[in-house]
């Protein structure tokens, strides 16, 4: 090799073969109704961390070598991720109940042979744009009906930046093509908009990019990515509101397991919370503290929630948790939580809605923006089961019935959004009448088996 390959950064070069697999189909949309129930009571398995699961599988595949992941989410938005990386080259196999992952490094992804199709996973279209943007390859990503309308401008411009070529339909959004640069530009970064995917889409493009990416950071997120790559071994370092990543590393395979999943928690301790005679172990539950705000909250509105065993797993904080039933008052929430709660605030909407007095929220914007407008949905489909909620600007003013049950009754359609279908589910708990929730699918985006869990926690 001469002198002038020598310098040739090797994340450049690509020798790994291509491995298939077939991919995870979604369920037909079904109905499903939920009606009063028993107390709630036992100890309850989550799903892994979905967040967690994302970047475990990505960073898995950028070290070198055979890595196992213990107690990764099989839902539908992690199969995505899983999918795209195997088109990619990199080979994911199950082993037992976990799953094996073999890396092939940084720059060695392959040309995918067609579009990679995300279902109805923003993280794995945002994250993946990242990984793909500093590799010599070009991909293209699609999507469902509800991840189409999607925004995904605010990725694309930093990536631009570093180098990359991005297209986005109409409105920016997808199908998105990403054509990445190889070396890419390494940058300094300040984001404008609060996002834990697009720093982590920064953060993974860097790793492919040879000298050092800052990231300035004004308001903290969820920082998954950051433990995740120096769990696998990356150079990198946070020091007040600054992230520093130096690019090409030689990440390390792993054996991990990981941590349960926050925002599944969340659904099963407002529901127990609000069933009478409720209680519910929740085990090796992740608390990284940009995570828990929803369990502040429900604290401060009088729930009893008691932490045990904190220990780490996965490089994340975890503990268990256990929840019973409580009665809550209503509360003004700070705008500045909302980062560290931003998938469980249409739970929290749940749990306000049966508080004595009133709840108001604001400063939540970015839930216009989520698999559906979860502010007006949330809203929506309240005042159809006889809350009284108004849509105040970027917040929801709710007025709580107390702990009495609301009339319920109506048929919720969630619109393909996981997160709104589980809330009417739990809704339907503590309802006179029962609630209907269209698609209850969709919750196997990140938790499957939610219904059939909830009806063997109330047998």
């Amino acid at each position: 090799m001469t002198a002038a390959s020598d310098r040739m950064p090797r994340a450049c070069h690509r020798d790994k073969p291509l491995s298939k697999a077939k991919p995870m189909e979604r369920e037909e949309a079904r109905p499903a109704v939920f009606g009063a129930s028993g107390a709630l009571r036992g100890t309850a398995r989550l799903p892994g961390d979905k967040s967690i699961s994302h970047r475990a599988l990505i960073c898995a595949a950028m070290a070198r070598g055979r890595s196992r992941i213990d107690g990764l989410s099989e839902g539908h938005d992690v199969g995505a991720t899983a999918r795209a990386l195997r088109a990619m080259g990199v080979r994911i196999e199950p082993d037992g109940n976990a799953w094996t992952v073999d890396g092939v490094g940084a720059g060695a992804l392959l040309q995918p042979e067609g579009a990679l199709e995300l279902g109805n996973s923003g993280t794995s279209a945002r994250l993946l744009a990242g990984l793909v943007a500093s590799h010599p390859i070009a991909a293209a990503f699609t999507g469902d009906s509800s991840l189409s309308r999607r925004p995904m401008s605010r990725v694309a411009e930093p990536l631009r930046r570093i180098g990359a070529e991005l297209g986005l339909a109409p409105g920016g959004r997808l199908p998105l093509t990403v054509r990445g640069l190889c070396p890419a530009v390494a940058s300094a970064h300040r984001m404008e908009l609060p996002s834990a995917q697009v720093k982590s889409a920064l953060l993974l493009a860097a790793l492919n990019i040879p000298g050092l990416t800052r990231i300035v950071e004004p308001v903290p997120t969820r920082d998954h990515s950051e433990r995740m790559l120096k769990l696998f071994g990356a150079d990198i370092s946070a020091d007040g509101g600054e992230i520093a990543i130096r690019g090409e590393p030689e990440l390390r395979p792993r054996a991990l397991a990981i941590a349960r999943d926050t925002s599944a928690a969340a659904f099963l301790a407002v529901a127990a919370l609000l069933v009478p005679g409720s209680e519910l172990r929740l085990e090796g539950v992740g608390m990284n503290p940009t995570r828990t705000g929803l369990f502040d909250l429900l604290r401060e509105m009088g729930g009893e929630l008691a932490v045990s065993n904190p220990r780490e797993s996965g490089g994340e904080p975890v503990a268990d948790l256990l929840v019973r039933h409580s009665p809550l008052r209503g509360i003004d929430v700070p705008p500045a939580i909302a980062p560290r709660m931003i998938d469980e605030f249409p739970i929290f909407f749940i749990a306000a809605a049966f508080a004595q007095g009133r709840t108001r929220t604001r400063g939540l914007g970015e839930l216009r923006f989520k698999e559906s407008d979860r502010l007006a949905a949330m809203a929506r489909g309240l005042r159809a089961i006889g809350a009284r909620v108004g849509e105040e600007g970027d917040g929801l003013a709710l007025a709580g019935t107390g702990g009495e049950p609301l009339p319920g009754g109506a048929a919720i359609d969630p619109r393909l959004d996981h997160r709104v279908a589980m809330s009417f589910a739990v809704a339907g708990l503590h309802a006179s009448q029962p609630v209907t929730v269209a698609g209850m699918s969709c919750a196997d985006t990140s938790f499957p088996g939610f219904a059939a869990l909830l009806r063997e926690l109330a047998r």
